[in-house]
């Protein structure tokens, strides 16, 4: 799905100096931390609070996460939408590779479906409307050129995990960031499913909470799903970017 560069959100701005989202270097530059609302939303802070915990939380340590990326009622409408297109038969059997798709069950056992705007439901879109914001504040904050993204629905049936991977193609690199958005109701230790994320020295493992985002770069840490002991649900996706012609 190709980003809608032209959103028009009320926004104002003011100067900070805060590390490059692009560069990890010691460089300090100036980012734009910016506030803005969008017609229907009660609040400007929330989201604006959401976002920055998102970026700083990736300038300390090259994972961004936030717990309630998506509040209770959007999750759970997505959740309700998943489980419909899972009764419904509609999902599929994920793969791997680009031009050559390749079904290995030893190396990854979900199913997805992609979201689409053109279903015109109005939880996907508002999730998409959510995605909007983010990149926006992305684009104009940390320069990040952001302008396309695509995500998919998907559920680990139990037993099923996904073996360590980079997310980025290898003969293209389109795929900026990666992000995660959990839809586990009451997860608890003992279901599974984290993801597993190595970075040089050490592995971070991150519970699939409900609600939580997870944002990284899709060509710098690989990652894996470890088995699952109950179903598990999340919405995955990358930001994009293209050339623009």
């Amino acid at each position: 799905m190709r980003y809608n560069v032209n959103i028009k959100l009320n926004i104002s701005s003011l100067n900070v100096d805060r590390h490059d989202l692009l560069n990890q270097s010691k460089k300090v530059v100036t980012r734009r931390i910016l506030y803005f609302h969008r017609p229907g939303h009660l609040s400007i802070l929330p989201l604006q609070n959401i976002f920055e915990s998102i970026i700083s939380s990736y300038i300390k340590d090259k994972v961004g996460v936030a717990e309630d990326f998506l509040n209770e009622s959007l999750a759970l409408s997505l959740k309700a939408n998943l489980s419909n297109l899972f009764t419904d038969g509609l999902l599929r059997l994920a793969g791997t590779g680009q031009n050559t798709v390749d079904h290995n069950r030893l190396v990854r056992g979900d199913i997805i479906y992609w979201l689409d705007r053109k279903h015109e439901n109005e939880f996907e879109n508002r999730f998409f409307d959510l995605i909007d914001d983010f990149i926006v504040y992305l684009n104009q904050s940390c320069y990040a050129g952001i302008n396309d993204y695509e995500f998919h629905y998907t559920l680990y049936p139990t037993g099923t995990f996904y073996k360590r991977h980079l997310d980025r193609f290898k003969n293209t690199d389109t795929r900026k960031f990666s992000i995660i958005m959990y839809l586990n109701v009451g997860w608890k230790l003992e279901d599974g499913g984290q993801l597993r994320i190595f970075h040089d020295t050490y592995e971070q493992d991150i519970a699939p909470t409900n609600g939580k985002m997870v944002f990284f770069n899709s060509g710098e840490l690989e990652h894996e799903v470890l088995v699952t002991n109950t179903a598990r649900l999340s919405i995955t996706g990358w930001l994009k970017s293209y050339p623009l012609r």
